[in-house]
């Protein structure tokens, strides 16, 4: 049992490793843009930042489905029902955020 225990906890700790290897991936090529766009390219900002936020956003969403996916796989370990409830709350606010970015990004 203390094997399995090991293995969702490495589970858990490299799906959020790879939630945030790909929030820093996405605010690391975002902000690359978004020079390159202030120093060379003056015109049409606005388009452009709209362009740049939705890449970040899509990055965003995507880590977020990361978290999720750690959460629920942390709680298997811990099925109390204090732990049920934070996991609850937990994806109940990532859900609220992964939804209202996504809405934004089909809305742009």
């Amino acid at each position: 049992m203390d094997t399995f225990h090991n293995f969702i906890n490495a589970v858990s700790f490299s799906l959020n490793v790879t939630g945030a290897l790909i929030t820093i991936w996405g605010i690391i090529i975002v902000l690359l843009e978004f020079i390159k766009k202030e120093l060379f390219c003056r015109e049409d900002c606005i388009k452009r930042n709209e362009l740049i936020r939705i890449k970040l956003g899509s990055y965003l969403v995507l880590a977020l489905e990361f978290f999720i996916a750690s959460d629920i796989i942390k709680t298997i370990i811990t099925p109390s029902w204090e732990g049920l409830g934070i996991l609850g709350a937990i994806v109940v606010i990532r859900t609220i955020l992964s939804y209202f970015l996504t809405k934004d990004l089909k809305r742009i």
